[in-house]
């Protein structure tokens, strides 16, 4: 996660890697686009980013649903037994870390969602180590 997305002239690369699931951490990148109707330079900063994470969230839960279980399950099929699981881990990814903010030339931000496999694991998930 050293490099960003956007460039020096604020325009957002047209490929990256993104980082997903790695041994401690599960990431999510979000891009959010500007309302461009709005006058005020920070409202479009802040309604850009605030999209932006929301996406990262949505992004951030596909990747959660495809987490390996013990028992050789996924997240999503564990949530197709447990009702209340799914309102757990919309907690826990509206908990997720933003690590990463950056701006677009045109007041649209790109985020990155940092969460904890620890997290998961206190849940009471028993998550396949690799």
């Amino acid at each position: 996660m050293n490099k960003g997305v956007v460039s020096k002239s604020g325009e957002i690369d047209r490929e990256w890697v993104e980082e997903g699931v790695t041994s401690h951490y599960i990431f999510a990148r979000g891009i959010g686009a500007a309302d461009q109707t709005l006058q005020n330079k920070t409202q479009k900063m802040a309604t850009s980013r605030d999209s932006s994470i929301v996406n990262a969230q949505y992004n951030m839960l596909s990747l959660i649903k495809g987490v390996q279980l013990e028992g050789g399950i996924t997240v999503e099929k564990a949530i197709e037994t447990d009702s209340q699981l799914t309102t757990k881990i919309d907690a826990v990814i509206k908990g997720a870390q933003v690590v990463r903010t950056e701006w677009t030339a045109d007041d649209g931000c790109v985020v990155i969602l940092r969460l904890p496999k620890k997290t998961l694991k206190d849940m009471g998930l028993k998550l396949v180590e690799k």
